[in-house]
């Protein structure tokens, strides 16, 4: 068993079944032994293709194993989106529509958009980021828990004199699509490569993201 092909079957495990595959269907499905496979998983983890806690998948990005504020949900499978980006991304990696659902984080309205691949969903909401890109490894599942959906920049602005946090990056739900687009392209096929800090710089400034926030 190759660590990518180990990969490809976390992914795919996740895309067709909404949840992240065990390590005795892993195992199962490989022809390995449940040793074998925790030990690719780690790899995988050292490599950012996947989030372990306590030797259980919490996140494959675009795929979340644990609610963090997001439902995707598609024609035959319900996934958690790690947040407002991954949850936008699904509908690109997986190639069809998808319901995005949550609520939001300043009054607490439930929030719902069919999201598609042609074209951004309508609606005046905004997604606001607090965490930069830059720090976004330091504690993934913290940074994505916070990449959330607002009704508007004055229920972001609620949420943040309540929560004393520092205003983070805020963004319409075109620049949230176009974010989402391209951003996890290949990654359910052999061969996938993390974008490296060059390569995402020049990714977010393709679609318009500039800045410190946004790593130059």
């Amino acid at each position: 068993m190759s660590v990518e092909q180990l990969r490809l079957a976390v992914y795919r495990g996740f895309a067709e079944t909404g949840r992240a595959p065990s390590d005795p269907e892993l195992a199962a499905t490989l022809g390995v032994s449940e040793e074998t496979v925790r030990a690719g998983l780690w790899a995988l983890h050292e490599q950012r293709h996947i989030v372990l806690r306590d030797d259980a998948i919490v996140m494959a990005h675009p795929f979340s194993a644990v609610p963090l504020g997001f439902s995707v949900m598609g024609r035959s499978a319900l996934w958690w989106g790690g947040c407002a980006w991954d949850s936008f991304a699904v509908p690109h990696l997986v190639g069809e529509e998808v319901l995005v659902a949550t609520r939001c984080q300043g009054c607490d309205r439930a929030l719902a958009w069919n999201v598609g691949t042609e074209v951004p969903p309508k609606g005046d909401e905004v997604a606001h980021f607090l965490v930069p890109i830059t720090m976004l490894w330091d504690d993934v599942v913290h940074a994505c828990g916070n990449q959330r959906l607002f009704c508007d920049e004055g229920c972001v602005d609620g949420w943040l004199a309540r929560t004393g946090h520092e205003r983070g990056y805020v963004m319409d739900l075109d620049m949230l699509w176009r974010l989402a687009e391209r951003w996890y392209e290949g990654r359910l096929h052999r061969g996938y490569e993390r974008r490296d800090p060059t390569s995402a710089a020049a990714y977010f400034a393709s679609v318009g993201l500039r800045g410190p926030f946004w790593g130059f």
